[in-house]
Parts: C-alpha cells; sequence; structure tokens
C-alpha cells in the first residue's frame, strides 16, 4: 500500500483539478452539461485513480489504475482542444493547461513504467 498523497504527480493532478474548475467556471452556460462537465469529471478523475490505485495490494492493480488517470489526462487533452477551437479558452491559459497535463502525464507514465509488476 503507497500513501498517495505524497507522490507528486497526485498533487499536481489535485492543482490542475482545481485549476480547470476555474477555467470551465468561465465556460458558456449552454456547456454545463457538455464539456465543462466531461473536463471536471476527467480532471477529477486523474487524482482519485491515483489514489484508489495506492490501497491496492499489488503493484499490477496500481498500474492499472495509473493507466485509467493517464486515459484521463489524453481525454482531458482533446477536451481542451476542443475548447481552445470553440474559443472558450484563450491561448495563453490552453498552453498554460497543456503544458502542466503534459507534465502530469509524464510523470505518470515514468511511475508506471518503474513499478515492478
Amino acid at each position: 500500500m503507497h500513501r498517495f498523497k505524497k507522490f507528486e504527480m497526485w498533487q499536481q493532478s489535485r492543482e490542475f483539478c482545481t485549476e480547470i474548475y476555474a477555467v470551465t467556471n468561465m465556460f458558456p452556460e449552454s456547456e454545463k452539461f457538455g464539456l465543462t462537465n466531461q473536463l471536471r469529471r476527467a480532471s477529477v478523475s486523474i487524482p482519485s485513480n491515483i489514489a484508489e490505485g495506492s490501497s491496492r495490494n499489488s503493484n499490477k492493480d496500481f498500474s492499472r489504475f495509473i493507466e485509467i488517470a493517464i486515459g484521463s489526462a489524453y481525454e482531458i487533452e482533446t477536451q481542451l482542444l476542443i475548447s481552445y477551437d470553440l474559443k472558450f479558452i484563450m491561448e495563453d491559459k490552453f498552453l498554460v493547461l497543456t503544458q502542466k497535463l503534459d507534465g502530469i502525464t509524464k510523470m505518470m507514465t515514468s511511475f508506471r513504467n518503474n513499478l515492478k509488476v
């Protein structure tokens, strides 16, 4: 069993989630059940899956939860691109968010690759 709160990938993904909530507050009301909801759910999924996976008894199980979190990161990347295309996010904020997301994804990928399964 791992202590998820000590993982940098969990800490940064939690902060990233807060940023996604702030950004989506600026989305049109018509997107409340569309991109806003999708982005928020996927961003919550990353730290949640890291935390849940850390409670598992095997590294193989933990690895699977990290894979799910990575999948959520790619989902967010796609949704951010669509949000940018629709002009819901300005370029500067889009670049900052995608750069942070890329860093989190790299941390998770490296962590998963180094788990002894």
